[in-house]
């Protein structure tokens, strides 16, 4: 049987919004940062361009227990801010497909060598998630999203130190470490990237920990420590928080 999802205001809104220029929905009495923010797709809704469901499904839950919602200052999750519709987007653009490929490779070679992974960051991902789920398949008998929290959080702490070996899997071109570097890394830029890029939805973030945005001038408070920034962020496309 399958269950009607209850519409909420807030869909519905959404719902009549995201048709409209955000110059529009100003009108209708809303801030800047309230009409990007409601124009920005929502993540329970979002259709997937570059992941398969599978791997959605893996992207969503990494994303957050890397940043999960209630941190100091209740600060928001990458749930909350759009991170994973980031990652998708960088994946399916040009930043996963093009990238230096001609070797020689070493994946074995310390971080100082540069990068040395026969693999475009759209394969690291689909190679990644493909080993990860299968070793969760193997040592819990589920894949990585159907973990509880504490199992995932280990299965990511094993990733970045190496504790799942890629090659007993199969694969002998990508080591764990590498993986859970390019995860870290897109989710963390997600996170604090300007809103145009899909992710730190409403700025939230940037609201957070108070930094400024876009704005065009804000010299007079670089040196005045320990006093909090007042004006609230700006974003690229002029938004205010």
């Amino acid at each position: 049987m399958l269950l009607q999802k209850k519409t909420t205001r807030r869909k519905f809104l959404l719902g009549s919004l995201m048709a409209l220029p955000v110059g529009t929905i100003m009108m209708k009495g809303l801030s800047a940062a309230q009409a990007a923010e409601m124009a920005a797709p929502d993540l329970l809704d979002y259709k997937p361009i570059f992941f398969s469901t599978d791997e959605w499904q893996f992207i969503m839950a990494a994303a957050d227990r890397l940043i999960p919602a209630g941190g100091k200052g209740k600060a928001p999750g990458a749930l909350e801010t759009n991170v994973p519709i980031f990652i998708d987007q960088q994946m399916h653009g040009d930043f996963g497909d093009e990238i230096y490929m001609q070797g020689p490779f070493n994946v074995h070679a310390p971080a100082t060598m540069g990068y040395q992974i026969p693999f475009r960051p759209q394969q690291i991902y689909k190679t990644g998630i493909r080993l990860t789920n299968a070793w969760c398949q193997q040592n819990h008998q589920k894949a990585f999203h159907d973990l509880a929290a504490q199992d995932k959080d280990n299965v990511l702490t094993q990733l970045q130190k190496n504790g799942i070996q890629f090659a007993d899997l199969g694969e002998e071109n990508l080591v764990a470490s590498q993986f859970f570097s390019e995860l870290l890394s897109d989710t963390k830029h997600g996170y604090l990237a300007d809103p145009i890029y899909g992710g730190n939805k409403g700025m939230k973030a940037w609201i957070a920990i108070g930094f400024p945005g876009a704005r065009a001038s804000f010299t007079e408070w670089v040196k005045q420590h320990n006093v909090p920034y007042p004006l609230g962020p700006v974003s690229l496309q002029g938004a205010r928080a």
